[in-house]
């Protein structure tokens, strides 16, 4: 019976590839896909990447039509940088419960009590809060970005982990706001360890977004294409993993040789995996649904998204 259902699942997704082949033509449609989706979306994706690399990718493509398969502040970033694309993405559920930690009226009396202070807002964040915000970062570029801004008072949102992380690395006063992702967050010590016990070869490879105790574990840190270069270019044959498990695809495909284990069978994203490749397809058939943000706040937030852009 298992053999008949995935052969039936097999054929069904041959079936929606084609169509979706089709309707990238017909559209003139690009697939970005980020590196959390599922393993069906990454394989028909025309780019993969993490949070940063797809909003750059969204503001150079030559397509009419960018399908966003990540969470809906991934969809709003692609919108701001090319406003004269169609941005549409497989099912509006796919939220970032990080970014609903911060709102425009707490980040505003934040402001309002450091006047001095640049704020400093990590990508991972909804387009209201992008446009009350002096520069955007990812967790690749986060050090980078902080150090980058004048004056030493830097508002920091919404990633505690992150900005705990950045605090390390950097000589400026941080003002942390207290968000948080659900799912790297949920990564404990006594996960790690009892990893490393079972697999004592193994490297720990970890993302800035995980508590302070776990990176402070790490054997590397950093950002999810960070993690997937030192995997593909290190000479170790075997990593823990501690970052969101779809990041597994690409970790296989560029090392078929290497073993990797994910460090907690909870580092899955329950947003990122709402989308699936029949919501991809029924997307570009209906175009729908659209991701719109209100000019006024397209414009500022495109401000700070376009000075993340210009620190080297």
């Amino acid at each position: 019976m298992e053999a008949l259902a995935l052969e039936r699942k097999a054929e069904q997704n041959r079936v929606l590839r084609e169509r979706l082949m089709q309707l990238k033509k017909e559209r003139n449609a690009i697939i970005l896909a980020h590196y959390y989706q599922r393993d069906e979306i990454q394989e028909v994706a025309d780019f993969r990447g993490d949070s940063f690399l797809l909003a750059q990718k969204a503001a150079q493509t030559d397509a009419e039509v960018i399908v966003f398969c990540g969470v809906h502040f991934m969809g709003e970033s692609a919108k701001i940088l090319a406003p004269n694309k169609t941005v549409i993405i497989p099912d509006e559920r796919a939220g970032c419960p990080m970014a609903d930690m911060v709102n425009v009226e707490g980040l505003r009396k934040l402001k309002a009590q450091h006047p001095g202070a640049t704020v400093v807002t990590y990508i991972n964040s909804s387009a209201e809060i992008k446009a009350e915000t002096d520069i955007c970062c990812t967790s690749a570029n986060a050090v980078n970005v902080v150090n980058s801004v004048e004056g030493q008072d830097v508002i920091w949102v919404p990633d505690k982990n992150l900005g705990h992380y950045v605090q390390q690395n950097t000589d400026k006063n941080m003002i942390i706001w207290e968000g948080y992702c659900n799912t790297h967050d949920m990564l404990t010590v006594k996960d790690v360890e009892e990893m490393k016990a079972k697999y004592p070869e193994a490297q720990f490879v970890v993302h800035p977004e995980c508590r302070p105790e776990v990176v402070a574990l790490g054997d590397f840190v950093g950002s999810t294409t960070a993690i997937l270069k030192y995997c593909r270019d290190s000479d170790y044959q075997e990593f823990i993993v501690g970052t969101e498990d779809g990041t597994g695809y690409q970790l296989r495909l560029d090392s078929p040789d290497k073993k990797f284990h994910f460090a907690s069978k909870y580092l899955v994203c329950p947003n990122m995996k709402v989308n699936n490749l029949k919501k991809l397809v029924k997307c570009l058939e209906t175009m729908q649904p659209q991701i719109y943000v209100p000019p006024q706040v397209a414009e500022k937030a495109r401000l700070s998204l376009e000075r993340m852009l210009q620190v080297k």
